[in-house]
Order: C-alpha cells, then structure tokens, then sequence
C-alpha cells in the first residue's frame, strides 16, 4: 500500500511541478508578444518600377531639339531669315500654308577629324536618343561627354556636345576615333548661338567642316538646316555652288520611306520629303535669298 501511496504521491507532485512551469512560461510569453506585436513594423522600400529611368551620374539637359523663329508676314507669304551652320545667312520665303516655320529648324554639318569624316547633327526627339536615360561613358571636358550605342541608333559611339542651347550628337561610326582624337575634337570643335538662337560651327586643328559644295559618297556633306523630320513633312536647305550640276538628293531625305524631290534656288538645294502635294508646293513656292 505504501508503495502505491509513493506512486501516487509522486505522479501528483509531477503534474504539479509541470503545471508550474507552464504558467511561469505563459506570464514570460505573452507580454513579450505583446510588446512585439505593439511595434511599428518597420517601413518597407518602395518596389523599384520596372518603367523608372536609370538616373543618369551626369544631368544631361534635354533642351530645345528644334528652333522656331519668328515669322514676317507678306501677302499670302512669310518670311523667315535663317543662319547656316558656316554662319552663311539666308532670307527664305515661302506660301504661309506651309507651315515652314512650324516645322522647326536643325543644323546639320560635316567635318573631316584627323582625315576621317563624321556628322554632327541635332537629335529631332532631343538627347533621350543619344542618351537613353543612362550614364555617360566619360567625360572630355565641358559640355562634351561620350555615350554608348543606344538600341537601334546605329553603330557606334556617340559624342554629344553641348553648345548654349543646342545639343549636337556625333555618333563614331565605322574606324572609331581614339582617345586623343576624340579629345582633341573636344577641344578643337566650337559652337556659338547667334542672336536668333541658330548654330554656328567652327574647327580648328584636326577639325576640318565640309564647305558648301562638298559630297561625302554622293551625299551632301556640307552646313545644311534641316526643317522638320520625325513621322512629320521635311524640308533640307543645302548651300551648293552650281547647283544645277552639283545637287544630290540628301540621303537624310531618302531614308524616311517616302518619295523625296529637290530643285535649286540659285546656289542653294531645297530638297523635300513629304506626301505629293506637300513636295508640289514646297517646291514651287519656297525662295532663298543668299545674304553677301
């Protein structure tokens, strides 16, 4: 019987203990859930948006693509005056339901850099397509930064130049040019906006500018303006001393999938891009007027 007793003595004096500590443990347990579920969760980062730019380590000023300045009214005309990139002034006119003007006006020009020629030109939809919303490769000084190859710009690197309000992109097609090249042409390339915002260019050194006149391949290679471009009309001036003999259809006016004509006006090529009848009437009704 004494044993039995110490049996059951024994197994009340477990429960009991277990029982114990259980409590024990439930009076440490729930303050310290309390006290964690009580917290602030800690802020979460927002998600990055798969659409956001990669911000760029330098700030690239998309500024103007294009230029539109005033226009003087004649009859059923208007009357715009315009600066080529060799700083060759014009007077052009043209039927006022062209919307010449409107179009916006670009520089375009072509230079030699140590014997090895390259454009220099305005991207119609601003630096976005040269830059891409990333970061430059490098630096050659200011206003002058180097950009890789954009998807389905071409081939290539890309110098853009940053000249008072314009933005001129060279893209380093085919042999690229090499670093002392690239910072000499940085050096040696300069850009002025004239009172009207146009673009003049000038090179010295290794920079040599294509003259009015001058054909790289058959296509002209010297200072032009080009009005217009994107899915829109466009029209291309080219200084070209005996034109008649020497013009060539730009090729900037032969890639864009639409038909493209050109007459001359004295010494200066119109050549245009657009639907019949805009190309009719661009051609029949716009003048140049070289200023001496």
């Amino acid at each position: 019987m004494s044993d039995q007793f110490d049996v059951i003595e024994a197994g009340e004096r477990g429960r009991r203990r277990w029982i114990g500590l259980a409590v024990v443990l439930a009076l440490l347990v729930i303050p310290a859930v309390s006290l964690l579920l009580s917290r602030d969760p800690l802020p979460r980062a927002p998600a990055p948006s798969a659409t956001a730019p990669i911000r760029s380590l330098t700030t690239i000023d998309n500024g103007p693509s294009t230029l539109r300045v005033p226009a003087r009214t004649k009859g059923r005309d208007e009357i715009i005056d315009v600066v080529f990139p060799d700083g060759l002034k014009a007077e052009v006119r043209y039927p006022a339901d062209l919307d010449l003007n409107e179009l916006g006006v670009r520089p375009f020009q072509g230079a030699w850099v140590d014997g090895l020629f390259r454009q220099f030109s305005v991207p119609y939809n601003g630096v976005a397509e040269v830059t891409g919303g990333g970061r430059p490769i490098r630096s050659y000084g200011p206003g002058v930064t180097l950009w890789p190859r954009q998807p389905g710009g071409g081939t290539g690197q890309v110098l853009l130049f940053t000249f008072g309000r314009w933005r001129v992109a060279m893209q380093d097609r085919g042999e690229g040019l090499t670093f002392e090249q690239r910072t000499a042409l940085a050096r040696e390339l300069r850009g002025q906006v004239t009172r009207d915002g146009y673009l003049v260019l000038s090179g010295k050194g290794s920079v040599r500018l294509a003259e009015p006149g001058a054909t790289i391949q058959g296509d002209p290679a010297g200072p032009q303006l080009w009005f217009g471009g994107g899915v829109r009309e466009m029209v291309v001036l080219v200084p070209t001393p005996d034109c008649a003999g020497k013009a060539r259809l730009p090729k900037v006016i032969q890639g864009r999938g639409r038909p493209g004509e050109w007459t001359c006006r004295g010494d200066v090529e119109v050549a245009v891009a657009g639907s019949e009848d805009f190309r009719r009437r661009a051609l029949a009704g716009i003048r140049v007027t070289v200023q001496r």
